[in-house]
């Protein structure tokens, strides 16, 4: 069977780092986007130059019927393909203070976090559960584990993504299957470009941002053989801001 690693969100930031690492670890990768096909593109352009295969699929996570069309079709005609790894990176920010908040700011930003986890996972984790191995990786955030203001929605999003990476990792370890969550800080990506680093770093015990591979660092090592008796876990990548 050949090995396949699924990165939702994977045509920018964190996702995209997470991919090339991914393949550099012999994994082929299946990049998912909502819109910018462009971007996906190039990702999967770097993830080639690794020499690994890979595909785009486009598809909305907060979806149901999106996500059961395009993985169980993609399932179905590549049988001979496992998908191994699912990384559930896809996330939005839409920052206000609550008592200013939108229905639209709240649900949006819970349904790509929370519904996406729910929808993705449910579909990939069928076929891990039959082949008795799999690795779900999470990518939570800072905001899940203390809380930030003006994020009321995203904190409860990233908070909600914990208490289920804690669950389901019990419902399946048996099976061979680890369930963990990555927490970053601030990490420069396009979600943090409105925000100026010089008046947060004080802030960082290592006074900077972090850098997207540095994430991706640790999603690999949870991703490979070396974190097998590691599941149920949140590790934080915050530069010491919040442990």
């Amino acid at each position: 069977m050949t090995k396949f690693a699924l990165v939702t969100g994977g045509s920018r930031g964190i996702g995209r780092a997470v991919c090339v690492t991914l393949a550099e670890m012999g994994y082929n990768i299946l990049v998912n986007y909502q819109s910018n096909e462009e971007e996906a593109n190039k990702t999967l352009a770097l993830v080639k130059e690794k020499g690994v295969s890979g595909e785009i699929l486009k598809f909305d996570v907060s979806k149901s019927e999106e996500v059961i069309a395009v993985l169980e079709g993609w399932m179905q005609t590549n049988k001979d393909k496992d998908i191994e790894i699912l990384v559930n990176n896809a996330g939005i920010r839409k920052d206000n203070l609550m008592m200013w908040m939108s229905d639209t700011e709240w649900h949006s930003v819970m349904d790509i976090a929370v519904d996406g986890f729910f929808y993705v996972t449910r579909q990939v984790i069928k076929n891990m559960l039959i082949k008795k191995y799999g690795r779900v990786i999470n990518i939570v955030s800072l905001s899940g584990l203390k809380g930030l203001p003006g994020q009321t929605n995203y904190s409860a999003s990233k908070a909600a993504v914990i208490g289920a990476t804690k669950a389901l990792a019990q419902e399946v370890g048996r099976r061979g299957i680890t369930v963990n969550a990555v927490a970053p800080g601030f990490i420069k990506t396009d979600m943090t470009q409105d925000l100026n680093e010089k008046d947060f770093k004080s802030l960082i015990p290592m006074n900077r941002f972090g850098e997207t591979q540095e994430v991706a660092d640790v999603v690999g090592w949870l991703a490979s053989s070396k974190s097998s008796y590691v599941t149920g876990q949140v590790i934080s990548v915050n530069g010491g801001l919040y442990s």
